[in-house]
């Protein structure tokens, strides 16, 4: 019996992928996941003006239906509470996944210092684009649609 269990506990973790970011009030997203897309990071805080303003655009980005394009947001304040970041999420009425971990280190750039900023990411995980100030849809999709410029 105890054979059975490791061998069932062992098929269940293997087919199991470990999120590589947790997702405020979701489960997250895992390597597979991120895989051959596009990620628009947004940085925002709730008492920045012009991420207030900014938000519908990427919830508009998000809403996109391109299946290889992923919008994360990342609350700046990076408030610890549970309940404290799914009330920042309401009250920013972002429809967009908010990530837990900073991307930063993952992707080898800089925290932002400066809000709200903007970082876009390749498919093959490099830096495409880091925004800073207020962006529009038609900004961020500009820098996605842009043809790739070898130097």
């Amino acid at each position: 019996m105890k054979r059975c269990f490791l061998i069932l506990a062992w098929v269940v973790l293997v087919g199991c992928e470990r999120p590589v970011f947790e997702v405020v009030g979701g489960s997250g997203f895992s390597d597979s996941d991120l895989k051959d897309r596009w990620l628009v990071i947004n940085y925002w805080a709730t008492w920045c003006g012009p991420c207030i303003t900014e938000i519908p655009e990427f919830n508009e980005i998000h809403h996109n239906p391109r299946s290889d394009l992923i919008v994360l947001g990342v609350n700046f304040d990076a408030p610890s509470e549970r309940s404290t970041q799914q009330a920042d999420l309401e009250k920013m009425k972002i429809e967009f996944p908010v990530v837990i971990q900073d991307p930063a280190v993952r992707f080898g750039y800089e925290v932002p210092s400066v809000l709200p900023t903007t970082v876009i990411v390749r498919p093959d995980g490099t830096i495409a684009a880091q925004l800073v100030g207020p962006q529009t849809k038609a900004s961020v999709m500009q820098v996605i649609s842009a043809p790739l410029v070898s130097g």
